[in-house]
């Protein structure tokens, strides 16, 4: 039976029960079965200047890809999407799509935008069930790249240097390659095995060699990659690692968390399985600290392993910076939110252990730097929540290892790698970085984005251009 399409709404996606899913690690997202993406590629205008090209950090042929879908040639929308990112799976689950590529539909004027997430995802999908891989590029030109980091702006860098035909090897610090995808974003938005091993898989057929517990800093330096493995250019890729904390009394109290740590745990080392033994602390009452998709991830983590959670946030809920998608998640799922809210101190009892959180209400004043409104803090409002576990996620900052250990990198008061925006050069010649390590933390999608454009650059510099 044909799906009726009301072309003004998004064909509606299965999803887990919140109930349900609230007690397990599965994916809640069902995705689109083949008739219900056939029909949801019909809400396309195949608009002759897309604006959700324009909003998309990879440049996918958005069109391109939709109209491959709405013609049943489903392969040939996984070519499309192929031209420009090694990881559509990945990007069709995690990407901030409401604020990137569906916000510039046109179609979202006066209705709902074409749901472009869920179609990338279906077509990355149908292609790993029919054993569908990229095609493998077969002239090399004989000059090798190193890869520093195997998170997807690394993996992007990589498979977009390997189709062009460089022969590239990517140096990983952990033991498994995926960066964030593997150890920050949890099981149930992204899951490892079904999705992100895949299309780690699917750049190590295009020629790239990874190297995994290889730390670059210590294993071997930039400087030896180079003068002594005979690597023409280098691209950094680390990624931001170390957590940042409020400072406030009693944040070395026995059960505060970086939401870091909490989800390395959790994710990477298995800590919901009971066959793996990596312990993690699970609190009766968790309050985790933070608006952005990091503290969704951490909070919806601790729920499922049997925690109540609150959300603590200073600025109104206008203002979260988590994608829309993953906080309607929480709220169906029963995590509680106090917004203009923020923590003053951590309460502990007479064996250091977290009792509790002192917190203060806020108000928004004028804008800051970043645009939004400043919160303000309201005199005589403060009060207390009761919990025994505290996660901070106030965001990341980049290790200081590899500049550290680099001649002539130029870095930035915040620990940041400073390179050119449109080509990832950094001040040493054939090094170049991109993602978080040279902006700061941000989303997936970015890092990517930055790794195409290293990759253009690097074969720019190799090429003598």
């Amino acid at each position: 039976m044909a799906i009726e399409v009301d072309m003004m709404k998004k064909v509606p996606v299965s999803e887990q029960d919140p109930a349900k899913r609230a007690k397990n690690f599965d994916e809640v997202c069902l995705g689109y079965t083949e008739e219900e993406a056939m029909a949801e590629a019909t809400r396309c205008l195949q608009c002759k200047n897309p604006k959700c090209v324009e909003g998309c950090p990879v440049r996918i042929n958005i069109p391109g890809f939709i109209e491959k879908i709405k013609a049943g040639d489903h392969a040939g929308a996984y070519e499309v999407i192929g031209e420009a990112s090694s990881l559509p799976a990945v990007c069709g689950r995690v990407c901030p799509q409401e604020t990137q590529c569906e916000g510039r539909c046109i179609r979202g004027i006066k209705g709902e935008a074409v749901s472009i997430g869920k179609l990338e995802r279906f077509a990355a999908d149908w292609a790993a069930e029919h054993g569908i891989s990229p095609v493998k590029k077969t002239e090399k030109k004989g000059k090798k790249v190193a890869v520093i980091g195997a998170g997807p702006s690394g993996l992007t860098c990589a498979g977009d240097l390997a189709k062009m035909g460089y022969e590239v090897t990517i140096f990983e610090a952990l033991h498994k390659a995926g960066g964030v995808l593997v150890y920050g974003i949890p099981e149930f938005r992204l899951p490892k095995d079904k999705v992100v091993s895949k299309e780690i898989e699917n750049v190590k057929a295009l020629g790239v060699e990874i190297k995994t517990d290889y730390i670059i800093g210590r294993s071997e330096t930039v400087d030896e990659l180079m003068d002594a493995q005979g690597f023409e250019a280098v691209y950094i890729a680390s990624g931001a690692g170390l957590p940042m904390f409020m400072h406030i009394p009693g944040e070395q109290a026995l059960g505060v968390y970086s939401a870091n740590e909490y989800l390395t745990r959790a994710n990477l080392m298995k800590a919901y399985r009971d066959d793996y033994d990596t312990p993690i602390n699970i609190g009766k009452k968790t309050v985790v600290v933070g608006g952005g998709n990091v503290a969704m991830d951490a909070a919806r983590t601790a729920l499922r392993l049997g925690s109540e959670v609150t959300v603590v946030y200073r600025r109104s809920e206008k203002e979260l910076p988590a994608r829309v998608e993953e906080v309607h998640h929480a709220k169906e799922e029963g995590i509680e939110f106090a917004l203009l809210t923020n923590p003053v101190e951590i309460l502990e009892d007479e064996e250091g252990l977290v009792k509790g959180i002192r917190v203060i209400k806020m108000e928004l004043g004028e804008p800051d730097a970043s645009g939004r409104r400043r919160p303000v803090e309201i005199p005589g409002s403060e009060y207390e929540i009761e919990c025994d576990a505290v996660i901070m996620a106030l965001g990341t900052t980049p290790n200081p290892l590899i500049p550290g250990t680099t001649e002539g990198l130029e870095i930035t008061k915040k620990k940041c790698i400073v390179s050119d925006e449109e080509t990832g050069a950094t001040s040493r010649p054939g090094v170049f970085a991109g993602g978080d390590c040279a902006t700061g933390a941000a989303t997936v999608i970015l890092a990517m984005g930055a790794g195409r454009k290293a990759a253009a650059g690097i074969d720019s510099y190799l090429s003598g251009k």
